[in-house]
């Protein structure tokens, strides 16, 4: 093995704008989108395409449409056929996984210059039917097709919405919002401080789009020569929500109605507590309004090694210094970041104090707080004061922004190396993320 010892950096990137679930970018296959992100990522680093040693890219609601969607959307962006190509998933960590995986290969020997990438278009995740081709009414899409109002109730067989299943963990049969929940009870997290918490994430994206700061790496999507989208949509289409803050109050709590108290939910998932028995006035907590939402769209970013960027005439953003990744209660999915933390932060030899900015993606605004919680008590990372200080998620987060699963890492880290640079101060940065199954990852990194 030709391992190596090589100083790995991010030389540029870009992404979409991250459109809402059955909006404006439903029309584009998860492929395109991330063609899309490849190319732009080139392109404005003026990065010559037979450097190209590689694509990664996360992606989580994988389809017989694009096998190895890399591999598809490395061809179609015009990239060489010798590319190595390999698509990655790990739940909402995939893109993260994907700029992992290129260092990895980088320092392996494998090549020097990787675009790592992340895609996902929620709106166009399948209904699925699941069963063996054995049963009668699968033998053939023929039989398929004839037998189509039979199969809801054929009993070998069932119809499933692959979104919801996707986002329910087949371990503990929880679904994320009910993570959230979890957290949120654990750790004491009440809805108003939620809500305030969603409503300054929208208040910050709204921002750092007024500002200019997202027109440094977001490219407009187009399709047959018109636009469908050229800023990220959910949180201009939840503007008033910054203005009007009492419309968090009208979101029904998910888990805690008529059909369904908060009784019910510790009687269903209190084990994940600790034992913890639902106060007299126990009220949930989670909303729509406080969590993020189903998103599409893509990111890329390049990595490769200071020399390699520095032969190429590439812009250097930020040298890569270490990354963790840490598993956990998929009940607590949510607090995952917390844990992830401290190993990468170890491995880059870096104190949490010393970081100048921080992207933490924000999957609900009960499992941001309870990080913050943990974090403190756990490790002494007083997550709480790098958000009062604006050092943390200063451009607004995915409660605003989206979440397109498979690319909210590559966007965290975009997020992170353009906040480093608008900081004449910022020199290190970590981005973190949970992801459905209990994983957490995280990522250090020095502006250069």
């Amino acid at each position: 093995m030709n391992a190596q010892s090589k100083t790995v950096v991010v030389a540029g990137g870009a992404r979409t704008p991250f459109g809402h679930l059955a909006r404006s970018l439903s029309p584009v296959p998860p492929e395109d989108l991330l063609v899309m992100a490849l190319q732009a990522a080139v392109g404005r680093a003026k990065l010559p395409k037979e450097a190209v040693d590689g694509v990664i890219a996360g992606w989580v609601g994988q389809a017989f449409s694009a096998p190895n969607i890399a591999r598809v959307a490395a061809l179609r962006a015009g990239l060489p056929e010798k590319v190595q190509s390999v698509t990655v998933q790990n739940n909402c960590v995939s893109s993260i996984e994907s700029i992992a995986s290129a260092v990895r290969f980088i320092l392996a020997g494998e090549g020097e210059l990787y675009l790592a990438a992340g895609v996902e278009t929620m709106s166009r995740l399948p209904y699925s039917i699941d069963g063996s081709r054995a049963a009668k009414a699968l033998r053939s899409l023929d039989t398929v097709k004839a037998k189509w109002a039979e199969l809801p109730t054929t009993p070998e067989v069932s119809v499933v919405d692959a979104m919801e299943e996707g986002l329910t963990d087949p371990v503990e049969r929880i679904n994320m919002a009910g993570t959230a929940e979890v957290c949120a009870q654990l750790y004491g997290v009440g809805r108003a401080e939620q809500d305030e918490y969603a409503r300054e994430s929208f208040r910050r994206s709204l921002e750092g789009w007024k500002n200019g700061f997202y027109a440094t790496h977001v490219v407009p999507v187009s399709k047959d020569g018109a636009v469908l989208l050229d800023k990220d949509e959910y949180p201009h289409l939840r503007a008033d929500l910054v203005e009007k803050p009492k419309m968090f109050g009208k979101a029904p709590a998910l888990f805690d109605n008529s059909a369904y108290s908060i009784k019910d939910f510790y009687r269903d998932f209190g084990r994940h507590m600790d034992g913890k028995a639902p106060a007299d006035d126990a009220k949930g907590s989670v909303t729509l309004f406080n969590s993020c939402g189903r998103s599409d769209g893509a990111a890329a970013v390049i990595v490769t090694t200071a020399e390699k960027a520095k032969a190429l005439g590439l812009e250097v953003l930020a040298e890569i210094k270490g990354w963790g990744f840490v598993g956990n209660n998929p009940a607590r999915m949510g607090v995952s970041p917390a844990l992830a933390a401290p190993v990468a932060l170890s491995r880059a030899g870096v104190s949490f104090d010393a970081l100048d900015q921080i992207e933490l993606h924000e999957p609900f605004a009960a499992t941001v707080l309870s990080i913050f919680k943990l974090g403190k008590e756990k490790f002494g990372h007083d997550w709480a004061a790098k958000n009062a200080a604006g050092a943390l998620n200063p451009n607004g987060g995915s409660i605003a922004v989206g979440h397109p699963l498979g690319a909210t890492g590559a966007r965290l880290m975009l997020n992170l190396v353009h906040a480093l640079r608008a900081n004449p101060k910022g020199r290190l940065g970590m981005m973190a993320a949970c992801a459905g199954g209990g994983m957490g990852g995280a990522m250090v990194v020095e502006r250069r």
